[in-house]
Parts: C-alpha cells; structure tokens; sequence
C-alpha cells in the first residue's frame, strides 16, 4: 500500500507483438493515458506470444522491441519496455503484472486491450489473477468495435479515433512493395527498410 497521503501511479500497461508497431498502436495509447490520467504507459513487447506461435513468421524480439523504442522515443508518457524479453519464455500478462507490482507494490496497472482482443481475455493464462491485477481499458478497433471483456473483469470504454491500420496489412504492404508511409513512423519504416523486414 502507498504511504497515507500518496495516491498510487496509475500505469497503462499495453502488450502486444508490435510487428510492427505503427500509429494505431500509439494514438490508442496516447488516448488512454489522456483520458484515464495515466502517468505513463508501458508498451511491452512481447518476448514469444504464445497465442500466435505457428500461426505465422514472428519477427525476432529484438527487432519489434528496437522498432518500439524508435517509435516512442522523446516522450515520456510513452516507455518502450523490454520486460517480458528479459524474463524470456511465453508472454503471460498476469506474470508481467506481478513483477509490476511487485517492483512497485504501490502501482495500479490498467490493462490496455482493443476491442477485438477484449472478448478472448478469458482465454488467457491465469484467468482468474489477471481478472484480480488490474483493471481494463478496451479500446474499440474498426471491424471490432462492440467487443467487451468477460463479466469479472473491471473494464471502462475509452473513446478514440479509430484508425484502420494493422501490423498484419503494414507486413502485407511491406511484401507487395507498397508504400507504409504516415502509416508508421518514418524511424520505425527505415528500421524496416535497413533490416529487410517482411520484405518477399
């Protein structure tokens, strides 16, 4: 508990695979952290996100954290967090809010999922403690807009633009030639380019 007196940091904590991350990610993030007075948000990037194993070619971890702190950098209500790599292993969220909580036992972590995402959250590991470690911000996604947590978890809507940009149509574009500019930002696209990234 903080000392009488504190209030507890309210910190955003928005996993994900972030290959790559593009402005989508930031302005959901941005919005947040605005309307809910987060002091920050962390973007974890995930280290292996099980749910996805097999299901595609997953850029190596290194890479999608690089892109994350070049697309972050200069701010400091977004961080760039490599926690989930240094644990190494499955990416579980509920581990990463205990480790949190645990560096900081004062720190009340808001869960950032978009609506699309929202509805599996009972299909993660550690239902039950993620459901107990924080609370959740949905935020609507065009083609997802509507979907909600299960019952038990906490959760407000927040209102954002809704942009229609996805990792998986930017890799898409990145394979046929296609431009990706003002759809990520221009470090994150030279990143791209220099590592020959989703290229065919």
């Amino acid at each position: 508990m903080p000392p009488p007196g504190d209030h507890p940091e309210r910190l955003g904590v928005f996993g994900g695979t972030f290959d790559p991350p593009h402005f989508g990610h930031l302005v959901a993030a941005v919005n947040v952290a605005f309307q809910l007075e987060l002091s920050r948000v962390l973007l974890v990037v995930a280290n292996v996100p099980w749910q996805k194993v097999g299901t595609r070619e997953i850029s190596a971890a290194s890479d999608r954290l690089a892109m994350v702190e070049l697309a972050v950098a200069g701010r400091d209500d977004l961080v760039c967090s490599a926690i989930e790599i240094e644990r190494g292993g499955d990416s579980v969220t509920a581990d990463t809010l205990d480790t949190l909580i645990e560096q900081d036992p004062g720190v009340e972590p808001v869960l950032i999922v978009g609506s699309d995402a929202a509805p599996g959250l009972g299909t993660w590991r550690r239902r039950a403690d993620l459901a107990e470690l924080a609370s959740v911000a949905v935020v609507d996604r065009p083609g997802a807009s509507g979907g909600r947590p299960p019952a038990d978890f906490e959760h407000v809507v927040v209102p954002c633009p809704l942009m229609d940009l996805s990792s998986s149509d930017i890799r898409r574009r990145v394979r046929e030639g296609l431009p990706i500019d003002y759809m990520v930002p221009d470090a994150v696209r030279e990143h791209i380019t220099s590592r020959m990234l989703y290229a065919a």
